[in-house]
């Protein structure tokens, strides 16, 4: 084989995984409506989405219990800063702030606000999503950042 055929070969490959790489992250950060799970690994969780600025103001707000393997996946329109807070949230929760490409950028351990003013959870990170789910989960699956999710239909 020649060089320039080498050449060739090693371009298409490359041009071929940097598609693969596209095709399968910006569509990360077009879900909306098709998610109805997110997955750590093997461990999944069925979400409610969050994706109008009334049900994301209202989140998990008021509800006594959420199910065992259940969450509510907070979609933005933009990559930005969003801080969450547990005002009117009854139950303990844990926050997971989540990159356009479904990388875990912060977690946060929170529990319900008793006396107001409620404490701020700021990732000063940049996420496009945020995912509750149970206080204590991601210790018990072992959910770190720089861990990515995969979403599901």
């Amino acid at each position: 084989m020649e060089i320039k055929e080498i050449i060739v070969i090693v371009i298409l490959f490359i041009l071929a995984l940097g598609f693969s790489y596209y095709y399968n992250y910006s569509k990360l950060s077009n879900i909306n409506g098709e998610v109805k799970k997110v997955c750590f690994n093997e461990k999944c969780f069925e979400v409610e989405i969050a994706d109008t600025d009334e049900e994301r103001t209202k989140g998990l707000m008021f509800r006594k219990t959420l199910d065992e393997n259940r969450g509510m996946l907070f979609i933005f329109e933009e990559e930005r800063v969003y801080p969450f807070w547990m005002k009117n949230t009854l139950i303990p929760l844990d926050i997971i702030w989540l990159n356009r490409y479904g990388k875990v950028v912060f977690i946060a351990k929170a529990l319900p606000c008793e006396v107001e003013p409620c404490q701020i959870h700021n990732p000063e990170k940049e996420a496009l999503y945020v995912l509750e789910v149970n206080s204590g989960i991601s210790d018990e699956i072992g959910i770190k950042i720089g861990d990515t999710v995969k979403f599901k239909k």
